[in-house]
Order: C-alpha cells, then sequence, then structure tokens
C-alpha cells in the first residue's frame, strides 16, 4: 500500500537551486522591497487631504506626511487642523491624539537609550543622560518637531554641596567651552528657573533665553538619573567656628560655597612661606611696640569673642601724620592668619554698608581688617555712612528678598581692627558705639613699628602659620584656660573707672596676650592691666550726655558776647551771677547740631542738678525785654564758668 507522506530524507534532501538562480530570486525580493517602499514615499508626497479615504487614517500615510511638515511649524500646525477635521468628517475623532502617539514612537526610535552616558573630552566624572545626548558638540535631544539644545559645549553637574549652616544646597558645575574645563557652584534655586539660569552667561556658560527651559530640563534630568553617582559634600560660606565641625577653613573636606565677590578673601586664609621668619618678625614687633603688640593681641583675640559669649569691638588705629605705621601694623594682624596684601584679606572702607555686613559674616569669627577710614566723607556722628554700631551689634539687618520673603539674618562673633586719620567716633557719637572702641592715637614719635617697609615685604611672605596653631591650642582643651584668664582680666579692669564694654574688650585682648605669650612666643612680653588702660576710655568719655554737658559749657565760652545786654541783635540769652539763661530754641539747635538729643541732655542735667527749672517742665521761664521766653536755665560754679562776672 503506497503512502503519500514525506520522510525526513525526502524533506532535507531536496536538490539545491543553482547559485545563479538563488542569485535572481535575492534580486527579485529586492526589487519588491524597494517598490514597496517608492509605493509607499510616493503615496506620501502625493497624499491629498480631501482624496482621503478612512482606510487611510488607519495606515501611518497621513501621519508621516504631517510629520515631514515638522520643520515649518506655521505649515504644519495648518496641516494638522485640516487632517483633524478630515478624519472627524470620516467618524475618526482622536486625530491629534493618534498622531502624539505617532511621533512618541519615533522619538522612541531616534532617542538616545536610558544609560547612555556623557562623552565628553577628560570629563570629571561619566553620568548617566537617558534621552540627552551630551558629547563634544554639546547637550541636545529630540524634541517633538525639532531638536532641542540645552547648551553648545560641554556642561554638567559634578559635586552636590550641602551647607553647614543653612542645610541649603548647591550644585558645582563643570563646563568647557574652550580648552580648559572651569567651575561654578550655582544655587540650586539658579538651575530650577530659566529666567534665573540666565545669569550663568555671565560666567562663560552659553545659555540663552531660547535655550534656558532646555539647560533647566537638562540639569533636573540628569541629577534624577545620577543622585547616587554624583558625590555629595559640606560647603561653607564663611571662616570660624562651626558647630560641632570645627574651624572653617581648616576643616577637613570643607568647601566654601559663598558669594563669589568674597572668594579671594576666603582662599586668602592659608599657610605660606617660612614660620620661623615670621616668628621672628612678631617677636620684634612685641618688644618694640606696645602698640603693635595690642594689635597682635586683637587679631588672635577676635576667634575668643564668641567662645567667652562677649560682644564684637574696635581696635582703631588713627594719626593724621603718615609714616606711622598704622597700614603696616594692620599687615601684621592680618599675616596671623592670611595673606596680609592689601584687597586679599585687608578690606578698605571704601564700600557700602551692606558690604561691610557681608565681610563681617564672612568672616565670623576671624578679625575684620579694614583700612582708610578716610575714604568715607560726610556725615557728623560718625566717618561717613560708617557706624560702629552697625558692626558692633554682631547681627546684620533684616532684609527681604525678590520673591517676597526674607534673607537669612547675618552673624558674626569678632574683633574689627580699623586704621584711619582721624578717630573713629566723634564726640557726639553714642556711648554704646564709644563703649565698643578702643582708640588709639598714633604719631611720629612712637610709631605703631619702625622700618615698615621690611615688615610689610617679610609678612607678604610668611602668614597664616600663628593663628592655625592658636586654633589647634583651642581645639585641644584650650578653651578652659582662655575662659579662666578672660574672667581674671574682667574682674580686675572693672574695679576702674571703666564700663563693663571696655573691660570686656580690654580683657579679651589681655587673655589672648597671654595664651600666644605661653602657646607660641616663649618670652616675657605680655601686655599688663595697667598698659591696656591707657587706651580705654573713662565712664565719663564714654557718656554722650557728659560729653553733650561739655560740649555745651565749650560752646558758651565760643559765644560769648551773645548773652550781653548790651547786645540787642541776635542774642542767645542772658546771665546772671548763678545761672546761665539760653533760649530754648537756641540750645535746641546748639546740640542737635551736634548729634545730642536735646530732650535727653536736659533730662541728664536735671536729675544732676545743673539746670534751674520750673515745675514739672525741662525749662525756665526768664523776661528778656518786653517778652517771656522759655529758656535752659544752666547753674553756674566757681569751676565752670565761662564767663567773667
Amino acid at each position: 500500500m503506497s503512502t503519500n507522506k514525506s520522510t525526513a530524507d525526502d524533506i532535507f534532501n531536496v536538490p539545491e537551486k543553482p547559485f545563479i538562480e538563488q542569485v535572481d530570486d535575492a534580486l527579485k525580493t529586492n526589487e519588491l522591497m524597494i517598490s514597496e517602499i517608492d509605493h509607499q514615499e510616493k503615496q506620501r508626497c502625493n497624499f491629498v487631504i480631501s482624496d482621503a479615504t478612512k482606510d487611510d487614517f488607519c495606515t501611518t500615510i497621513p501621519y508621516e506626511y504631517l510629520y515631514s511638515l515638522r520643520q515649518d511649524r506655521f505649515r504644519h500646525d495648518i496641516k494638522r487642523d485640516e487632517l483633524a477635521d478630515a478624519a472627524k468628517l470620516l467618524g475618526i475623532r482622536n486625530f491629534k491624539k493618534r498622531y502624539e502617539n505617532y511621533v512618541n514612537d519615533i522619538r522612541c526610535q531616534f532617542a538616545k537609550p536610558v544609560g547612555a552616558v556623557t562623552d565628553f573630552q577628560d570629563q570629571p566624572l561619566e553620568l548617566l543622560t537617558g534621552k540627552w545626548q551630551a558629547t563634544e558638540s554639546g547637550v541636545w535631544c529630540e524634541g517633538e518637531y525639532q531638536t532641542q539644545e540645552a547648551c553648545s559645549h560641554p556642561i554638567m553637574p559634578v559635586e552636590r554641596l550641602i551647607n553647614v549652616d543653612s542645610g541649603m544646597e548647591k550644585m558645582r558645575i563643570a563646563f568647557r567651552s574652550g580648552k580648559h574645563w572651569r567651575e561654578y557652584i550655582a544655587d540650586k534655586s539658579t538651575l530650577a528657573s530659566a529666567q534665573a539660569i540666565i545669569a550663568l552667561s555671565d560666567y562663560g556658560i552659553s545659555v540663552t533665553s531660547e535655550t534656558a527651559k532646555n539647560l533647566v530640563r537638562y540639569f533636573q534630568d540628569i541629577e534624577h538619573l545620577n543622585y547616587d553617582l554624583i558625590p555629595e559634600k559640606r560647603s561653607v560660606g564663611r571662616l570660624g567656628w562651626i558647630s560641632g565641625q570645627g574651624f572653617s577653613p581648616y576643616v577637613e573636606g570643607l568647601i566654601f560655597d559663598g558669594d563669589h565677590n568674597f572668594r579671594t578673601l576666603f582662599e586668602s586664609v592659608k599657610k605660606h612661606g617660612n614660620e620661623s621668619d615670621w616668628l621672628k618678625l612678631a617677636s620684634e614687633i612685641r618688644q618694640g611696640s606696645l602698640t603693635g603688640k595690642i594689635v597682635l593681641a586683637a587679631s588672635f583675640a577676635s576667634v575668643l569673642v564668641g567662645p567667652c559669649g562677649c560682644l564684637p569691638f574696635f581696635v582703631h588705629l588713627w594719626g593724621a601724620e603718615s609714616g606711622t605705621g598704622k597700614t603696616v601694623a594692620l599687615m601684621v594682624a592680618a599675616s596671623v592668619w592670611a595673606c596680609p596684601a592689601i584687597g586679599q584679606y585687608i578690606q578698605t572702607f571704601n564700600s557700602t554698608a551692606v558690604s561691610k555686613e557681608r565681610i563681617a559674616s564672612l568672616c565670623n569669627s576671624l578679625p575684620v581688617l579694614i583700612d582708610e577710614l578716610q575714604l568715607n566723607n560726610g556725615g557728623s556722628k560718625y566717618k561717613g555712612d560708617f557706624n560702629p554700631y552697625m558692626l558692633a551689634e554682631g547681627v546684620g539687618k533684616g532684609r527681604g528678598t525678590k520673591t517676597g520673603g526674607i534673607e537669612r539674618t547675618m552673624t558674626w562673633a569678632n574683633c574689627i581692627i580699623t586704621t584711619g586719620e582721624s578717630p573713629l567716633v566723634t564726640v557726639s557719637a553714642g556711648s554704646g558705639a564709644v563703649n565698643r572702641v578702643l582708640d588709639i592715637e598714633c604719631n611720629e614719635e612712637c610709631p605703631v613699628v619702625s622700618d615698615g617697609h621690611r615688615i610689610a615685604e617679610t609678612v607678604k611672605k610668611n602668614y597664616g602659620f600663628a593663628g592655625r596653631l592658636f586654633v589647634e591650642h583651642l581645639q585641644h582643651d584650650g578653651f578652659d584656660e582662655a575662659k579662666e584668664l578672660y574672667h581674671q582680666a574682667f574682674n580686675e579692669l572693672i574695679l576702674g573707672d571703666t564700663t563693663e564694654k571696655q573691660a570686656m574688650a580690654a580683657a579679651l585682648i589681655i587673655a589672648a596676650d597671654q595664651l600666644v605669650t605661653d602657646w607660641i612666643f616663649n618670652d616675657d612680653k605680655q601686655i599688663t592691666i595697667q598698659e591696656i588702660r591707657l587706651f580705654m576710655a573713662s565712664k565719663a568719655e564714654v557718656s554722650s550726655m557728659h560729653r553733650g554737658y561739655e560740649f555745651i559749657k565749650d560752646w558758651l565760652a565760643q559765644n560769648e558776647n551773645k548773652f550781653r545786654q548790651d547786645n540787642p541783635n541776635d542774642r542767645y540769652g542772658e546771665i546772671t551771677s548763678d545761672t546761665i539763661y539760653i533760649i530754648k530754641n537756641t540750645f535746641d539747635k546748639a546740640v542737635e547740631s551736634e548729634g545730642f538729643s536735646a530732650r535727653a541732655l536736659l533730662s541728664w542735667m536735671n536729675k544732676r542738678g545743673l539746670i534751674k527749672t520750673n515745675p514739672g517742665r525741662m525749662t525756665i521761664k526768664r523776661r528778656m525785654g518786653d517778652v517771656t521766653i522759655s529758656c535752659v536755665g544752666l547753674k553756674r560754679t566757681e569751676e565752670e564758668n565761662p564767663f567773667n562776672v
């Protein structure tokens, strides 16, 4: 019985076609494929919306036709609406959604796969880029209709910085628009805003109003894809003591993320040159000049202000004569911690009030060193717009932000060492300002330092050793000794004719000088209580009302002729054997022109029985000529008699 089943041998033993026939079959197959592609392309190119059928919308032809117009956005949008209307007439109501899906499929076919990485030459690290192309030609991705450029050159985030004070995050950006990689630390709020990120163009990053949104998306995407790959480090925007961390900038791995304008000042705090050369010079200054020794000690004392719970204070060197060594002394004070060149660590008074606050906040525990007070002119109470209260309180003004919030309040606890041609505060300054200042006059007979040129050149080459050594001693059980020395000096100083705040500032200097004598210089040249008292203001000098009273007596002597009865014109008052009567309006103008409060001064004098008054008033009625007027009745004594009556 026969069968029709084929055996395996029958199947696999099919006679092989000759090679020439196999080639012919392949060519025919390719011709058919090419013919089909040409047919589809011809259909797409010859597609007429008015002739479209419902079946056409079930193929890719109308979608391909519309996608081919993506470079001409105006024509593309018109044709899209025409196709949507035509599809709707044929019963297809979701054409735009279908087209969106088609475009997304195309993008998925051509987009760089997730897991692709940055491909920059000499890049700091390799990061996943997702949909973004990140090559030498820049950063871009495929958009819905056209290529979306984020940046025309290599750029990438390389470090996430967490501020130890505020907890705020910043991002270190690496970019290369030329031959070399550069870096910039940006606020996260800047990188998250298309409007704010344009500011990066000031630092050499290619970003415009057209590419800003794409660059924001790029940073967001690449950080999300690489959150664990981007290194995270601690950062700080200031110098000085940091709770739980140590002392900036001596903490290992702590990065500066503050204002770029102050980077030079921050980075100037470092060791340079030869330590023994600096010690030899500093010892010479301590031996030869009491003022130089005080300025040096004040520089060290700055880091004791916070730990000892004290307020910031001033040491001001002044003198109209040049060549007294004021600026050189400031350079020596700076060399304890940093590069002493003017413009590095040392600043000038030629800056705004906000700038001074920011410098104080940046230095924080280290001394603020400001040269040339006379650069500010104007104002009667303080030199220019500089008010010692502004820095001596240790707290900046509260300021709002552009977005309606409040800026973080700046604080500091340090010593401010300044120089100028005149005293820091005038006779009319408030007692609080005088209280916080040790004014030291310098002259040619007793200069702060001698051979200033040699000293300046030496400290420019050798600096930063002593400050770091002092901090290390404090961190190794030195705080208790510092506080004990401070309290001993304070208790002794307060027994004299001075105020608590003056004693506080002087005691800090005494304590710091004793510590550096023992820890660094190993000599017997420490400042004594008697020496520091030479520069401290008495209680009377500190009292603004006492100074106001002294001013009035001087003013009376200068205007003696205005009180004589034989002077009928422009009289200021009159005198008797026991009282000087000053017209109230004239009195007010005189004292307030010098910055004193007339009401406060009258109250102060009344409490001390220095004036005569009518009941319930600070003035007394006096008849002069044909009128009765209100006067200030200043009592006269034999000691305080400006007139020969």
